[in-house]
């Protein structure tokens, strides 16, 4: 009798220590995003991200909005203090800050630029329309390729910690699921979804969170919103706002954007008007007629963002049609396409994304009359 009751204590205790091992491994170990239950970063002008935080200083950059459209689904990169704390996690992560980046959109070439971070870049997309020289002129920078035709023998070679993706209206599956079968991390980033000039410049917090910069990521973005708000306040806003007037045909059609898209938001802030303010107030682009485009130009004080034309000549190839126009006549033409590399590379859609504060400066000279000292704007001749 004596010998059983020992042999069920034994037991017993056995049972509880497997318990408690168990149960310390799940503590250790967060095995789902459930973990990250506390909000350690919410933005104050983006709407597609935020950062989470679990007891142990890990992290979860969760991505809500990482591309256009109705398809969305949530993206989520984890970022462990230690590989111990990431030995049960299943999902997309890495492992103490990213050193190693490859970066499928010059916008996030920006953002790492931004935070002083660009020689960690070792791989990019398109590497002729780079405009960022220290990048563009590196050897050591590698071009993978394009999207579904990535070179991944390369990609294998350059040993990336991270790989910043963007998608147009869904995950690309094929891709991915290579990644996956390389174990290399990834995640989408959404900074073109947004529509606040702010907003877009914010997910530099993002990339900052993934190199282990995110003070620096905050303090960044204060600054610009600050100077952003320096300028859009110090405009002296008549009682007749410029009317303005923006893009070109596409195959005889000719797209304005919404109301409350990224330009029309910097026109309003920069104090004039979007001539077709209140006709497609949100939900993306429109396609009119090259007859009332035609209207719409005649009536406009300034014609702004006019595709690849960096001449009134390529204007006329272009539009040949409203050439006659007054706007036109009396050269008030401006494109953003000042900087510009040979391959027709935009620094518009690279470091501009990241300096919302110098656009509103541009247009706010636009609008004022003055084309003097524009960083990404030029006046047609």
């Amino acid at each position: 009798m004596y010998l059983c009751t020992m042999i069920f204590i034994f037991r017993l205790l056995i049972a509880t220590l497997t318990i408690f091992i168990c149960v310390g491994c799940k503590t250790n170990s967060p095995a789902s995003i459930d973990n990250f239950s506390e909000v350690a970063y919410s933005p104050q002008y983006a709407t597609g991200f935020e950062i989470c935080q679990d007891d142990s200083q890990n992290t979860l950059l969760r991505v809500t909005r990482p591309w256009q459209g109705n398809n969305i689904e949530e993206q989520h990169l984890a970022i462990f203090a230690s590989a111990e704390a990431a030995a049960h996690y299943e999902g997309q992560h890495i492992v103490g800050a990213a050193e190693r980046i490859v970066c499928m959109s010059t916008s996030h070439i920006a953002m790492l630029d931004a935070l002083g971070l660009s020689d960690r870049i070792v791989g990019v997309s398109g590497k002729q329309y780079v405009m960022n020289e220290a990048v563009a002129n590196n050897p050591n920078v590698a071009d993978v390729g394009y999207d579904s035709n990535l070179n991944y023998e390369l990609l294998v070679t350059l040993r990336p910690d991270i790989v910043l993706m963007y998608g147009v209206s869904a995950e690309n599956s094929a891709v991915t699921a290579k990644l996956r079968s390389l174990n290399i991390p990834y995640i989408y980033l959404g900074d073109y979804t947004e529509l606040s000039p702010l907003g877009k410049a914010e997910w530099i917090v993002a990339i900052a969170e993934i190199t282990g910069y995110r003070e620096a990521g905050i303090a960044y973005i204060e600054g610009v919103a600050e100077r952003y708000n320096a300028v859009r306040n110090g405009i002296t806003r008549g009682e007749t706002p410029k009317r303005i007037m923006l893009n070109t045909p596409y195959e005889d059609v000719w797209y304005m954007p919404s109301d409350d898209s990224y330009l029309v938001q910097l026109i309003e802030d920069a104090g004039g008007t979007y001539i077709y303010k209140g006709m497609n107030p949100s939900g993306g682009s429109r396609g009119i007629s090259l007859e009332e485009a035609y209207r719409l130009v005649s009536e406009a004080d300034i014609w702004l963002n006019v595709g690849q034309c960096r001449t009134l000549s390529d204007l006329s190839n272009s539009a040949p049609h409203f050439m006659a126009t007054d706007v036109v006549k009396r050269g008030d033409v401006y494109n953003n396409n000042r900087r510009q590399s040979a391959a027709g590379g935009s620094d518009f859609w690279e470091s501009a994304i990241v300096r919302p504060d110098v656009v509103l400066s541009d247009i706010a000279k636009i609008v004022a009359g003055d084309d003097t000292d524009l960083y990404y704007h030029c006046r047609l001749n």
